[in-house]
C-alpha cells in the first residue's frame, strides 16, 4: 500500500524542500504538497484530503502543536507526524498521539520505518472511515531528566509500576518516574504486548521469563531483568493472562 498524498508543513524552505524529495524518492507517497505555516495548511486541509500531515512544530504564528490539536478536532483527520530539530516537544507529541515523531536531519531508513508506521495506521481505519481504537501511540515514552526530555522506547520497558499519580517504567536502560495514571498506559499499550496482571502492575509479555502459580488462583511472574523480579498477578487477572497466552488450565 502507498499514500496517495502527503501535505508537508514547515516554514524553513531547505528543511521542507529535503523532506519532500526524501518522500518523492521513498516511492510510498503518489503526491505531496507543501504549506510554509499553519494557516496555509489549514486552507490546504479545507481544500484537499492527505492521509498524511507531517508537521514542523517551532513555527511562527500558530504552531504545530496547536495545528494538530485543530486538525485532531475533524471528522476524519490525516494521520500526524511531527518533524522537529528538537525532541523537548515529544512529550506533547504523545498527547495527542501522533503516529511519529521524527528529529531533523531526517535520513531515509528513519523516514522509511515512519512510513511503514503510517500506512499500517491507514489500513487501520474501520469501514466508516472512523479512527481505530486508542492503543496505536508512538513507539516511545517522553520522560523528564534533568531539565531535558528523553525517549525512552515502549519495547525496552518490561514492566510498569503504579505509584500514586504516577508510573515507574522499569526498562533496560534504568527506572523512570513518568506522570500518567497506569489504567491509561493500560489501555494504550494492550496491543503492544503489554498486560495489566495487577491493580499496581503492567507487565510488557516480551520480557516475561516464566509463570508459576502461587495460591488461591493467583499466579506468579518472572521477568527477564538482572535482579530476577517476580510480579505478582491477581486472581481477577489471571484468566485474562492465561488467554491472551493460550494457557490452558485452571
Amino acid at each position: 500500500m502507498i499514500l496517495s498524498s502527503v501535505l508537508v508543513v514547515d516554514d524553513e524552505a531547505h528543511a521542507r524542500d529535503d523532506l519532500v524529495d526524501l518522500l518523492k524518492e521513498s516511492g510510498r507517497v503518489k503526491w505531496v504538497e507543501v504549506s510554509a505555516n499553519a494557516e496555509e495548511a489549514l486552507v490546504a486541509l479545507q481544500k484537499s484530503k492527505y492521509d498524511a500531515v507531517f508537521l514542523d512544530i517551532r513555527m511562527p504564528g500558530l504552531d504545530g502543536l496547536q495545528l494538530a490539536a485543530t486538525i485532531g478536532q475533524f471528522s476524519h483527520p490525516p494521520r500526524i507526524v511531527f518533524v522537529s530539530a528538537y525532541d523537548v516537544h515529544a512529550v506533547s507529541a504523545f498527547e495527542v498521539e501522533a503516529v511519529d515523531y521524527l528529529v531533523k536531519p531526517v535520513g531515509s531508513d528513519r523516514l522509511a520505518a515512519c512510513l511503514d508506521r503510517v500506512i499500517s495506521r491507514s489500513s487501520d481505519r474501520t469501514d466508516n472511515g472512523e479512527k481505530p481504537p486508542s492503543g496505536t501511540d508512538l513507539p516511545f515514552v517522553g520522560v523528564e531528566l534533568a531539565g531535558k526530555t528523553t525517549l525512552i522506547e515502549r519495547s525496552e520497558i518490561r514492566y510498569v509500576e503504579a505509584q500514586g499519580d504516577y508510573v515507574r517504567l522499569h526498562a533496560q536502560s534504568g527506572s523512570y518516574l513518568v506522570r500518567r495514571p497506569l489504567s491509561w498506559l493500560s489501555e494504550r499499550w494492550e496491543d503492544h504486548g503489554f498486560v495489566r496482571v495487577h491493580r499496581s502492575y503492567l507487565v510488557n509479555l516480551r520480557h516475561v521469563s516464566e509463570i508459576s502459580p502461587f495460591f488461591n488462583g493467583t499466579l506468579q511472574i518472572r521477568v527477564k531483568d538482572q535482579e530476577g523480579t517476580s510480579l505478582p498477578v491477581s486472581r481477577r487477572r489471571a484468566r485474562h493472562l492465561r488467554d491472551r497466552l493460550g494457557i490452558t488450565g485452571s
